[in-house]
């Protein structure tokens, strides 16, 4: 029987979840950007109610994005 260094299931879910993390996170940030951008846009096209929405996407966005932070540390300080 050969020996393993690298077990291929760990590394595997290593790899998915760095990937879906990365994109999740990238996707979060890049919404909150649209949303703040949005919200600049419509608050000088008098739309208040269409930039009160666009703010609270962004603020959505960015709580997901802090939560991965804070989920992202709190799992590495947990191995």
């Amino acid at each position: 029987m050969i020996a393993s260094i690298v077990q291929a299931k760990e590394l595997w879910q290593t790899v998915v979840a760095s990937v879906a993390a990365g994109i999740g996170v990238t996707f979060a940030f890049s919404m909150a950007i649209w949303g703040v951008g949005q919200f600049s846009e419509l608050s000088r096209n008098d739309r208040p109610l269409a930039a009160a929405l666009a703010a609270v996407a962004a603020s959505l966005a960015l709580t997901a994005v802090a939560a991965a932070v804070v989920f992202g540390i709190v799992v590495m300080t947990h191995k």
